[in-house]
């Protein structure tokens, strides 16, 4: 059961893109909850050049069924050219907040 259950990662560049992203997917029950943790210092290397940028993690808790819905949704609402979309697998959960994930994702 855990199996089909993962943890999607996002940055955004504002507290506002965080909180649009999240809303869009909580409200198409793509996602049952979506952290939003900032702001937080990302460096890295972009354009050949290492950047420091202030950004805001999303984190997505969903079923591995939604998760190309989910990148569809946050390349379509996201202001960077190549957003950070990385999925992680949830392999143990509480029994009541799995299908409490469950439940908030399924289909109405």
């Amino acid at each position: 059961m855990p199996d089909e259950y993962i943890q999607v990662v996002t940055t955004t560049a504002s507290v506002e893109e965080a909180h649009r992203i999240a809303s869009a997917l909580v409200e198409g029950r793509l996602a049952a909850c979506v952290q939003i943790v900032g702001p937080i210092e990302s460096v890295y290397r972009w354009q050949g050049k290492v950047e420091t940028a202030a950004e805001w993690q999303c984190w997505i808790k969903t079923r591995r069924v939604h998760y190309v819905a989910i990148e569809a949704a946050i390349r379509g609402l996201h202001s960077y050219e190549v957003p950070e979309i990385l999925a992680v697998p949830i392999v143990a959960g509480s029994e009541a907040y799995l299908k409490w994930l469950s439940e908030e994702t399924a289909s109405e």
